[in-house]
């Protein structure tokens, strides 16, 4: 018998997916997931998969390699979708795949699948990306082909099946969780005038039930790298999920959104990202600091580029490897403190110091300490004006 690979989440679609591809296409279904903070009960995970239908179950801890392979190159290039959305669905969509692919060789099968729908931009990241690292592989899609078209069907056909699933009609939220951040569509969020409810929020508190008192957090960046979190030494990981509980202690991190897919809708999504929103604004004021202004503007537009790369599913692309050494060859100077204040929902910086700060007091100061040649500045201000004074301009048109 031909095995397939699911891409397994644990959730509405990829459990009844097992049962379905079985049925419909005779193969035998493994299941890959990967841990990089979705699932934390892994016996659960395993034994959910084997009551729908799964012959084998892989279960990979890939969170160190996440937060080192692809959620720091992509904090380098402080990469956020249409400015807003630190993209961790889409950060871990290519290590998904890369591990996919991975599993389908050492299986010897001829299939992989996935959970996507047709209407996301999952299955582009996904399809896309095992095409690129094998595209002998052949691609199921049940969500693309099934007969179900609303949750509430997939419910009703995973009670029938006795398939163990935690989503309810009542409670419909699709969630994607990893330690980058939460997504979370679907249900009432469908419509984007209506207020989330705080059901649909995991991570974060209520801005009512957030400490009245601020909280500081001071993070040590090395290099484009964050070390150590008020003083002490934590490995990336640890560091991001100790952001991600402090952050969402204080509210910090939700994002509501109406952003454009890939496939050309508009889609309202929620996000929560406590650590991913304190991490990027603490970088940014980082590199305010020490970057000169015409790379500061410059990488502005590179850091665009590099997350619609990311959100389109090109992860596997030259020019994704291009901007990363762009980022890398300046991260030498990321290096200093930056404290961060989180309070009501918002993290804001309030300090920053490096030891490769371009920062001069005595050139910013209007105290008695002011170096700057105030001489000086009448020939600059002449000659940049000069363009668009109406005498020269008359002359230059003459």
């Amino acid at each position: 018998m031909d095995k397939v690979i699911l891409a397994y989440s644990g959730g509405l679609d990829t459990s009844c997916a097992i049962k379905w591809i079985k049925d419909n296409y005779g193969l035998e279904v493994i299941c890959f997931s990967a841990f990089i903070g979705e699932v934390p009960d892994k016996k659960l995970l395993r034994r959910r998969a084997r009551l729908a239908g799964a012959s084998k179950v892989y279960i990979e801890d890939l969170r160190p390699e996440f937060a080192q392979d692809f959620i720091l190159p992509a904090l380098l290039a402080e990469a956020k979708y249409e400015g807003k959305y630190p993209m961790a669905t889409s950060l871990g969509r290519p290590l998904i795949v890369k591990h996919l692919v991975k599993i389908a060789h050492r299986e010897g099968a001829r299939y992989v699948a996935h959970g996507c729908s047709g209407k996301g931009n999952d299955q582009v990241r996904i399809e896309v990306g095992v095409r690129t690292l094998d595209p002998s592989l052949k691609i199921i899609a049940p969500l693309k082909e099934w007969e179900f078209k609303s949750r509430e069907e997939e419910i009703d056909y995973a009670k029938t099946h006795k398939i163990p699933v935690s989503v309810t009609k009542k409670s419909p939220y699709s969630i994607d969780k990893n330690i980058w951040g939460i997504a979370i569509e679907a249900g009432l969020l469908e419509d984007p005038n209506v207020e989330p409810s705080e059901d649909a929020y995991y991570m974060t508190q209520a801005i009512g039930k957030t400490p009245k008192a601020a909280q500081y957090v001071t993070i040590t960046w090395d290099k484009g790298v964050p070390k150590k979190l008020n003083g002490k030494a934590y490995d990336l990981v640890s560091l991001i999920e100790r952001l991600n509980t402090l952050g969402g202690r204080h509210g910090v991190g939700r994002i509501d959104m109406v952003e454009n897919r890939l496939v050309g809708i508009k889609s309202r999504e929620i996000y929560e990202a406590p650590a991913a929103v304190i991490l990027l604004e603490s970088l940014r004021a980082l590199g305010e600091l020490v970057y000169d202004r015409e790379f500061f503007h410059y990488k502005r537009l590179l850091s665009e580029k590099y997350a619609e790369l990311v959100y389109y599913g090109l992860w596997f692309t030259p020019l994704r490897e291009a901007l990363d050494a762009f980022f890398g060859r300046h991260k030498g100077k990321l290096t200093g403190n930056v404290r961060v204040k989180l309070h009501r929902g918002h993290a804001i910086v309030v300090g920053r110091t490096s030891p490769r700060s371009l920062y001069s007091e005595k050139l910013a100061t209007y105290s008695a300490k002011d170096t700057f040649s105030r001489e000086a500045a009448n020939g600059f201000v002449k000659l940049w004006g000069l363009p668009y004074e109406k005498p020269h301009t008359r002359e230059l048109q003459n």
